[in-house]
C-alpha cells in the first residue's frame, strides 16, 4: 500500500504536523510511506482557464503540482492536514487541489462528474485556533474539513477518519484524547 502525507500547513512543526507524525508512526511499516510539506511545493495558481477539463491535465507549465497530482495518482491512501483559516482549508492546499482538478475527477457527456479515484481511502486532519465548541459551533474546524471533503467526494475517496484538534492559540499540544484517536487511525490503515 501506498500511503502519500499531505501537510497543507506552513507550520512543519505544528499541530498539524504533530497529528499528521502521531498518525505516520502507527502506519504499518509494510506500507510505503510519502510526506509532502504542500508550502515547499512551488505551484503557480491555477488560471481557471478550464482547458484541464478536455486536456484531461493542466495546461501550465510542468512544475511541483503537476509532480504531485502524480503522486496522488499512485497513492491508495491519502491523509491531509490543513490548519484551519477562515473556516476552509490552507490558501496553499486549496491551489494544490485546485491545480489537480483531473487528477480526482472527469466529467461524463452530460458534464457530470466522475470519479478518478473511486474506492481509495482518505484521512483528514485539521486544527483550528478556536477553542471548543466554538470551532464546531462557528464551523471553524467543521468548515476546513468540509472543504477538503467536497474533493475527496469528487474523487471518489472513502474518508475513513476525520480529526480535528481545537484551541491550538491557547495550548499548542495535541491533547491526549485527540493523540490517541490520531494512533487509532494510523493503525487502522
Amino acid at each position: 500500500m501506498k500511503v502519500l502525507i499531505l501537510n497543507g500547513s506552513p507550520n512543519k512543526n505544528g499541530t498539524v504536523a504533530n497529528l499528521l507524525g502521531a498518525i505516520s508512526q502507527q502506519i504499518d511499516p509494510g506500507h510505503q510511506k510519502d510526506w509532502i510539506e504542500v508550502y515547499d511545493l512551488e505551484m503557480e495558481a491555477c488560471q481557471g482557464c478550464m482547458k484541464c477539463r478536455t486536456t484531461k491535465k493542466c495546461c501550465l507549465k510542468k512544475d511541483d503540482a503537476h509532480v504531485t497530482g502524480e503522486r496522488i495518482s499512485e497513492a491508495d491512501i491519502l491523509i491531509i492536514g490543513t490548519p484551519t483559516h477562515w473556516g476552509n482549508m490552507s490558501s496553499q492546499l486549496k491551489l494544490l487541489f485546485d491545480r489537480n482538478v483531473p487528477v480526482f475527477m472527469d466529467k461524463n457527456g452530460k458534464g457530470l462528474p466522475v470519479p478518478k479515484q473511486k474506492g481509495k481511502k482518505a484521512i483528514i486532519v485539521a486544527a483550528c485556533n478556536a477553542p471548543f465548541p466554538f470551532n464546531v459551533l462557528s464551523a471553524e474546524s467543521r468548515g476546513a474539513i468540509r472543504s477538503v471533503k467536497h474533493v475527496m467526494k469528487y474523487g471518489g475517496y472513502k474518508v475513513v477518519k476525520t480529526i480535528t484538534q481545537a484551541g491550538t492559540n491557547v495550548n499548542s499540544s495535541i491533547s491526549p484524547k485527540v493523540k490517541v484517536l490520531a494512533h487509532l487511525a494510523g493503525k487502522s490503515l
